[in-house]
């Protein structure tokens, strides 16, 4: 026989319902879990679900909780919405019914002692013990909505086993399975028992209130007959708490058409709901969807209603399903109306009870209606767009609930897309990542042989004393600096670009400094040192020419040590108070043999150079140019120990770049 042909298995109506209205409500994941957890067909559903192999090849959810951490907060709503559709299709009888309510509190009482037990007896998985508490007599629960009596009697009789195949078949692990299959043995024959069986046996036991039981927990666990009789009362108290709370009687005689009339209900309006939504155009922006959707709205409740849309500081009527809709655009900000301030207050506003102000009698003219409510649509912490329904000031409950299932299924839609758009833009940012990661590998093969081409024309200038041919052979190793120059440009991506005018410094040099080691300083005898401040260095200056800036000063400091070496220092200190001002301050110091006194005077003038003639000599001139736009300053220190430029570039804030 299989052993469990169907998993639809019935639930209490009370218990489905309540867990349908913690979802609607959005109650946090615990609420709703502790619901679900206290049913075992429900409990069936969900860890049937997380350990299938649609979620990965890893199964062994022992808890509600870590189901819900699988799943996710909203497939775990709709399993319940889907279940709730189940549970209306069954047709037990009333004594059906009645078992069905005893077969609860047994399975509750017994799961919740298992709980106890295992922290008693400090078994290290008390929700696990727990759960095997919920499904230990499912072939009971199966059996109840079984028609055909002998295959209800063999479900009965085989109890034991199917709960261990059902625990096997989800990868429970041989301990769980073992639980439930020798739930039945004697205390006699548990003794050297595995722990976690020990603890399910005994807690059938005793949520059967077994004097025999009682007396096992001393024999298993060396527990107290007092200590174990306030546990048992305590759960007793426990679980009628929780019927009373759901409105299940566990005395008197128990009838389900009350409850499962309401779940039927409920799970019509959520089923009308979701089609409504359904028949709308979902794609496009949010403002596209808000007013294709403004036509189910009025399909599903029959009341003419108006969208309007959030467009920066505005709200705008986007559609209507009242006639003509005129162009109407207003301040977003409360000002006393009910769209105003259901949109400020991100809750439902209805005028009934208010005197209207102007902009509430506009649109009770458009919708042609005594009165209003205005709902907002709510997506985070965003509040996209509202609508606002006519009403003649008796709006039905259940119109009422059918508008707010519509708005917050909407709601979940909007915020769904929103973050597939975040995860497409993360997975483009990825994409062009790894696309850099290509492009700046295969500028460095480019860099290697440019730098053995620089090298090898120093070396042959030394051998010739033709100057004509030797100012030839500056030229060709000036326009490999300039390839160079554009190859770093090229492979450079910022860490970090504030804004059209401002930089965060220390992300630019930590940005260049690999590409600058790989392109200048691969020779063995010339080192790139990086001092980079801890405090914030962000710049009045585009990235572009923060850039420019460094590539020029490092590559004149280590080009006037290629013949002897030494190290280049790129240091960065802030903030530095002079002038009444808070500059930014970055030094590039090398250890050459200083800039002669011949070009000392005229340093920052283009033509000028320290490498000869046939040299633009630009270079310099190009820094200066750059310091002196961004309002900076720029000084050099030269000597016999080497060269430093000291820069002083002007400081923003995070502040000062929002308002620009």
């Amino acid at each position: 026989m299989n052993t469990v042909p169907d998993l639809q298995l019935p639930s209490l109506p009370e218990v489905t319902l309540r867990a349908l209205e913690a979802c609607h409500r959005d109650d946090n994941y615990r609420a709703i879990s502790e619901i679900v957890a206290s049913d075992t067909a429900l409990v069936v559903r969900i860890l049937a679900l997380a350990n299938s192999a649609l979620y990965g090849p890893t199964p062994g959810i022992r808890s509600i909780d870590q189901a819900l951490m699988r799943l996710g907060t909203r497939r775990f709503k709709t399993l319940i919405l889907t279940v709730a559709l189940r549970q209306v299709l069954f047709d037990l009888g009333g004594g059906a019914w009645q078992q069905l309510r005893d077969f609860w509190r047994h399975a509750l009482t017994t799961a919740l002692t298992a709980r106890a037990l295992a922290t008693l007896t400090r078994y290290p998985e008390a929700d696990e013990a727990f759960m095997l508490g919920m499904l230990h007599n499912i072939g009971e629960l199966i059996a109840i909505k079984t028609p055909d009596m002998e295959a209800r009697q063999e479900f009965m009789n085989r109890q034991s086993e199917i709960a261990a195949e059902l625990v096997t078949s989800w990868g429970l692990g041989s301990m769980a399975a073992d639980a439930m299959r020798y739930q039945q043995a004697l205390p006699s024959e548990l003794r050297d028992a595995g722990h976690l069986v020990k603890v399910i046996s005994l807690s059938t036991r005793l949520a059967l209130s077994d004097s025999a039981g009682i007396a096992a927990a001393g024999t298993m666990f060396g527990l107290s007959e007092d200590l174990v009789r306030e546990v048992n009362r305590r759960i007793n108290l426990d679980v009628s708490q929780m019927a009373e709370s759901m409105g299940i009687p566990l005395i008197k005689s128990y009838s389900a058409e009350p409850a499962s009339k309401k779940l039927r209900q409920t799970v019509l309006r959520q089923a009308i709901a979701q089609q409504a939504l359904g028949f709308a155009d979902l794609a496009g922006t949010s403002g596209a969807i808000l007013a294709e959707t403004v036509s189910s709205l009025t399909l599903i409740t029959g009341l003419p209603a108006l969208c309007f849309g959030l467009d920066d500081d505005s709200l705008v009527l986007l559609s209507g399903t009242a006639g003509d809709n005129p162009r109407l655009v207003i301040n977003a900000q409360a000002g006393g109306s009910a769209l105003s301030e259901a949109f400020a207050s991100r809750t439902q506003v209805s005028l009934s009870g208010r005197t209207p102000n102007v902009l509430d009698n506009q649109l009770l003219s458009l919708l042609r209606t005594p009165s209003l409510t205005a709902v907002p649509v709510i997506t985070g912490n965003r509040c996209p767009g509202v609508f606002v329904l006519g009403t003649d000031g008796k709006t039905p409950d259940t119109s009422a609930e059918l508008v707010n299932l519509f708005v917050q299924k909407l709601s979940a839609t909007l915020q769904d897309k929103s973050a597939s758009l975040e995860i497409s833009t993360e997975e483009a940012d990825l994409n062009r990542q790894i696309a850099l990661e290509k492009l700046h590998r295969q500028v460095h093969e480019i860099s290697n042989p440019l730098t053995i081409i620089r090298q090898y024309i120093h070396q042959l200038k030394s051998r010739l004393s033709d100057q004509e041919m030797q100012g030839e052979l500056d030229v060709v190793r000036d326009e490999i600096d300039r390839a160079g120059n554009l190859l770093l440009q090229l492979t450079h991506t910022t860490t970090r670009d504030i804004g059209d005018g401002a930089a965060d410094l220390n992300a630019e040099i930590s940005s260049l400094a690999r590409v600058l080691e790989d392109s200048l300083f691969s020779d063995g005898n010339l080192h790139l040192n990086v001092l980079l401040c801890n405090t914030q260095t962000l710049v009045n200056a585009g990235p572009p020419a923060i850039r420019q800036i460094l590539i020029n000063l490092v590559r004149n400091a280590a080009e006037s040590m290629c013949e002897t070496g030494g190290t280049v220092t790129i240091k960065t200190s802030a903030p530095v108070w002079q002038g009444h001002s808070n500059w930014v301050e970055m030094v590039v110091t090398d250890t050459g043999a200083g800039i002669p006194e011949s070009l000392r005077k005229v340093l920052f003038t283009p033509g000028k150079t320290t490498k000869g003639e046939g040299h633009s000599g630009l270079g310099l001139s190009i820094v200066k140019q750059l310091v002196d736009d961004m309002e900076g300053i720029i000084a050099c220190h030269t000597g016999q120990e080497g060269t430093t430029f000291r820069l002083l570039l002007p400081a923003t804030s995070h502040e000062d770049t929002k308002t620009d």
